[in-house]
């Protein structure tokens, strides 16, 4: 069967001059089918240190330029630039988080200027779905990560997240200046992938984020080939459910951090999770599980203090 033609179009956003007058823009990928039909936004680097998301854009771009048969995909892979080039997780010049920063204003900081410029060139568009790409700690397992804030009976999220074929994990805090939660509150369907590390490009994670759009795509019945397919080895207990984030305990103690459960391994309450030890090598404090569920992720430094956050979770 012959597919429609793909036309590709790559185009910039406006967003500041610099003290040089050189132009600083974000790049826009279009990819448009002749047949009318759904919407999906990409967008990815919304943190400069998280890459991931930008390379699962180009390399599901290289495949639905052949199989695209109905609908537009729009991109924009690079959404913070100046962090990137700094290695910053924040807007180089002035630290602020991007994705604490919308719906944006016009008049705002720079962080709400680019944030608006952002939203509106999405909401122009009448998306049937946004996906935001993100990435982890360097020790945790992909996930679609649902808004906090949002009714569960919100039929057309879960349906997507469903969709996926990675677990399910809902937000534990309402992050009311986050592109998704603001898209959701416009009546947009929006999710949040969490692909893995950070700082690199992990191929294994870079591979379950094409295979999650294209999931999604195939669902919009927007391309034809390939099947849909659960990505992740989630345990049989945790499958076809959603469980919430849970980042407790906090550390209590300062010392070393050592791990006694992976991410994507199951815990029981009351089970030892970690230990940190002291200088000479001594136990100052040992961690166990609140409640029953699967590690999501866990720190990348060995350094705990008082107050610090050690792993994450996923519970029923």
């Amino acid at each position: 069967m012959r597919m429609n033609p793909v036309e590709l179009k790559y185009s910039f956003i406006e967003m500041l001059t610099g003290s040089d007058l050189s132009k600083r823009r974000l790049p826009v990928m279009v990819a448009k089918s002749k047949k009318k039909g759904p919407v999906l936004w990409l967008t990815g680097c919304m943190h400069g240190d998280e890459i991931g998301g930008t390379v699962v854009i180009h390399e599901v771009f290289k495949k639905i330029r052949k199989y695209l048969k109905q609908g537009t995909v729009y991109a924009l892979p690079l959404m913070n630039p100046s962090g990137f080039e700094n290695m910053s997780r924040t807007i180089a010049i002035t630290r602020e988080d991007l994705n604490r920063s919308f719906p944006g204003d016009k008049k705002g900081s720079l962080a709400q200027r680019i944030a608006h410029k952002i939203f509106e060139a999405i909401v122009k568009t009448k998306p049937t779905l946004v996906v935001d790409l993100h990435n982890d700690w360097n020790k945790s397992i992909p996930y679609v990560l649902i808004d906090n804030g949002i009714k569960t009976t919100n039929s057309n999220v879960c349906d997507f997240a469903s969709a996926c074929g990675l677990l399910q994990v809902w937000d534990k805090d309402v992050l009311a200046s986050s592109l998704t939660f603001n898209l959701i509150q416009k009546g947009i369907p929006a999710l949040t992938l969490e692909l893995g590390e950070s700082w690199i490009i992990n191929e294994k994670n870079i591979n379950s984020g094409v295979d999650v759009i294209l999931n999604l795509l195939k669902k919009m019945n927007m391309i034809t080939s390939g099947n849909m397919h659960p990505l992740s080895a989630t345990p049989s207990m945790f499958k076809h459910k959603k469980v919430h984030y849970f980042s407790l305990p906090l550390s209590s103690a300062s010392g070393i951090i050592r791990f006694n459960k992976k991410p994507g391994e199951t815990v029981k309450k009351g089970e030892r999770i970690a230990r940190i030890y002291n200088a000479f090598g001594k136990t100052v404090e040992t961690l166990t599980a609140l409640e029953d569920g699967l590690v999501l992720g866990h720190v990348d430094y060995a350094i705990a203090y008082p107050g610090a956050q050690v792993m994450a979770f996923g519970i029923g």
